[in-house]
């Protein structure tokens, strides 16, 4: 009696997996290319450079530059004008949401309101600064409106500062959050709510111990994402505040722009480095909220 003998694999039969994973993962190589000439690559420039000398040596002095007193308080701008601005889009886009996750799923007013959210979510930089300018700016439609009715004119110069970039910032803050919240409020299932109350829970004890504990990574990450998405805008900060660099943002602006020391050729790229850090750090604490949210989203 002869044991029973295993196919062999042939050459011909390998080749043809090999190229059924190389026809898999071709579409994906355009991504890739993308993704390492428009991210990775100029990461590496920027950490690279941030630790180079101007002889091209590695050196750890550029780092002093982080504790002067403009980078200090630049820092401290970034991250406060980030955490408010996040905070505000959050709590307001997640009251929108909510209305949006208790309204018809099919109906023609969230359809609506999702697609303006959508492209209000992208409309920021210098068209969205511009808006707000020619509405409530010091020669804006607004201002003149009131000034011809009440004979007063109100001041705008708070536009071109810190609260102002609040209220721009929270303009593309706000439905951002919509569209990131609502799918973990979709989730929420209403037989958890009949639940409660058939176990003698009030509503109060509904969002506090099953909505609001389930809710609360999700929020919790978009808000995260929020600060990210705030803390590295640029072209709004640059179209409102034209005099000084009180962000981040601006004061690498104002390096490259040659607003810098001469024996300090990688300014802009120490700043850049710092941004890189807490955007990563952020952005991680982002990953690991998401992954607690999404047991609940599924």
């Amino acid at each position: 009696m002869t044991a029973p003998v295993a196919p062999a694999v042939t050459p011909a039969g390998g080749g043809r997996r090999r190229g059924g994973r190389l026809g898999v993962l071709a579409p994906t190589v355009p991504f890739f290319l993308y993704v390492g000439i428009f991210l990775v690559l100029p990461t590496l420039i920027v950490v690279v450079g941030a630790f180079q000398g101007n002889d091209g040596a590695f050196t750890l002095s550029n780092l002093s530059l982080l504790n002067t007193p403009s980078v200090r308080s630049a820092t401290l701008t970034t991250l406060g004008l980030s955490a408010i601005s996040a905070v505000t889009g959050a709590v307001i886009g997640g009251l929108l949401a909510y209305a949006l996750a208790t309204a018809d799923p099919e109906g023609r007013l969230r359809r609506t309101v999702l697609a303006v959210c959508s492209v209000l979510a992208q409309f920021g930089g210098v068209m969205l600064a511009f808006c707000f300018i020619a509405a409530i700016g010091r020669n804006g439609s607004v201002t003149q409106i009131l000034f011809d009715l009440t004979g007063t004119r109100i001041t705008t110069a708070w536009l071109y500062e810190f609260p102002g970039l609040v209220l721009v910032y929270a303009y593309f803050q706000i439905p951002l959050m919509v569209i990131v919240f609502l799918p973990a409020l979709d989730g929420i299932r209403p037989q958890w709510r009949e639940a409660t109350e058939t176990m003698g829970g009030s509503t109060w004890t509904y969002w506090t111990r099953v909505a609001g504990p389930i809710l609360m990574p999700a929020f919790v990450s978009s808000v995260l994402l929020l600060f990210a998405n705030a803390f590295s805008a640029y072209a709004t900060a640059a179209a409102l505040i034209s005099q000084a660099n009180p962000l981040l943002a601006l004061q690498i602006r104002g390096a490259l722009s040659g607003e810098v020391v001469s024996d300090q050729q990688n300014t802009a790229k120490v700043l850049a480095f710092l941004m890189v850090v807490i955007v990563a750090i952020v952005m991680a604490l982002y990953a690991w909220m998401q992954r607690r949210a999404s047991r609940w989203i599924r």
